[in-house]
């Protein structure tokens, strides 16, 4: 059972990494997709380099190249598509489509790491593919193009997400995961910074919009970090792993509160059937369960990965 600050602290991160999917759906519209994510990414790597700065753990640039390569797959280019996403769909479905991240990893663990496929992991999968068809067909939106491409923009940033998580945990091995972090969020803004110039918002943002942005920015990215490794420490990385649960649960009710937007019986539906599925994915096997875990190197609104263990790399889990 966990301690009481262990659970405190779980909450906390779900409610945090919940929130981003608001405050993106509040600030998209007026700053556009790359604007926001640029302002985004920008804010809380500074963020975050003040305080890996402090700690003495600042990223080592001789990595640059990695480090913008794990910026695009995990910041840059997910992030992005994500607020296009948001244009068309709400918080809640947004929230709930990317708990889909522990799905693709375990597919792609099976395709990068040769990790073998257990029968339990593969219907996880069918079960997830059911609850997001679900969600497409019973859900709140009608469906239609703009449904159809905001969907296919979710999942291929839960797709980019677990690509992410992978290559973070074979390529920066042995990196302190907050100075992988500082450097993914910078890395991700260099990336982002001419799109963004040739791409700037209309107007200059309002009062509501600019405190969404310091938000996403600052809490659910820069402290949302901190807080998760604080978790880690406390739980290890498949203990933290209950967070995949509680993300899109927070995210639907942030939505409700303060969007009302109306969670209906086949959104309800296939959030149970997506969850249904990660529970199958991501549930540690007894010999996994007892080998020790890494420090993840997770992205804001990245769920954690599947346990995998490479026979010649790292674990992957949790990104």
């Amino acid at each position: 059972m966990p301690r009481r600050s262990s659970l405190l602290t779980l909450i906390a991160v779900a409610a945090l990494w919940g929130a981003s999917f608001l405050f993106i759906r509040i600030g998209v519209r007026d700053l556009g997709p790359v604007a926001l994510i640029e302002a985004r990414v920008a804010l809380a790597g500074l963020a975050l380099l003040a305080i890996v700065t402090v700690l003495r753990r600042r990223p080592s640039w001789r990595d640059r190249w990695r480090y913008l390569m794990l910026g695009l797959l995990s910041a840059a280019a997910p992030f992005t598509l994500i607020a296009a996403a948001e244009l068309h769909l709400t918080a809640s479905l947004a929230g709930i489509l990317n708990a889909t991240t522990p799905m693709f990893s375990l597919l792609l663990s099976a395709w990068w790491l040769r990790e073998p496929l257990t029968v339990r992991r593969l219907a996880g999968v069918v079960v997830g593919v059911l609850g997001v068809a679900v969600l497409v067909g019973l859900g709140p939106i009608d469906p239609g193009p703009a449904l159809w491409a905001s969907v296919a923009a979710s999942l291929v940033a839960a797709l980019l997400y677990a690509a992410g998580g992978i290559y973070a945990a074979t390529r920066f091995s042995g990196v302190a995961p907050i100075s992988v972090a500082t450097g993914q969020q910078l890395a991700a803004a260099v990336l982002l910074m001419p799109l963004a110039a040739v791409l700037p918002p209309a107007d200059l943002p309002g009062p509501s919009v600019t405190a969404a942005v310091l938000a996403l920015a600052l809490a659910c990215t820069a402290l949302g970090f901190v807080l998760f490794y604080r978790l880690v420490a406390q739980l290890g990385s498949t203990g933290a792993l209950t967070v995949t649960y509680l993300v899109p649960v927070f995210g639907s009710a942030w939505g409700a509160l303060f969007l009302g937007e109306r969670l209906s019986v086949g959104a309800g539906l296939g959030l149970l059937l997506v969850l249904g599925g990660v529970a199958l994915v991501t549930r540690p096997s007894a010999v996994a369960a007892s080998a020790p875990a890494p420090a993840p190197v997770a992205a804001p609104d990245a769920l954690p990965a599947p346990d995998c263990r490479s026979r010649s790399g790292p674990r992957a889990e949790p990104r």
